[in-house]
C-alpha cells in the first residue's frame, strides 16, 4: 500500500517537474475582444491546426505554380507559406473572439 502512494508522490512530482518544460515563449497572448466563443487554449488550439492546414496548402500551390513557371526559390516558398498560415491564425483567433499580442 505505501509503495503504490509513494509511486503515485513520485509520479505527480515528475509530471509537475516536466509541466515546467514546456515552451511557451512564442505563444502570443489572447486579449478576449468580444465575447469569446471557447477558452484562449482551446481557440489557440483550434487556430494552429488551422494555420498549419494553410501552411501545407500554401506550399502545394506554390509548388504547382513553380512546375508551370519553372521558377523555384526555397525563400520566396517558405515566405508565402509562413505568411498565408500567420494570415490564418489571426482571422480565425479573431473570428473566436481574441486579439493575439506578440511579445517581440
Amino acid at each position: 500500500m505505501k509503495s503504490g502512494f509513494f509511486g503515485a508522490v513520485g509520479l505527480i512530482a515528475m509530471m509537475v517537474a516536466l509541466a515546467g518544460c514546456i515552451d511557451r515563449a512564442n505563444a502570443p497572448v489572447l486579449v478576449p475582444v468580444a465575447s469569446p466563443v471557447n477558452p484562449p487554449d482551446i481557440a489557440h488550439g483550434l487556430c494552429v491546426s488551422d494555420a498549419n492546414a494553410m501552411y501545407d496548402e500554401s506550399n502545394r500551390q506554390y509548388d504547382l505554380r513553380a512546375q508551370m513557371t519553372g521558377h523555384r526559390d526555397p525563400a520566396e516558398r517558405e515566405s508565402n507559406a509562413s505568411g498565408a498560415a500567420h494570415r490564418q491564425y489571426v482571422s480565425c483567433i479573431a473570428s473566436q473572439g481574441y486579439r493575439p499580442l506578440y511579445a517581440n
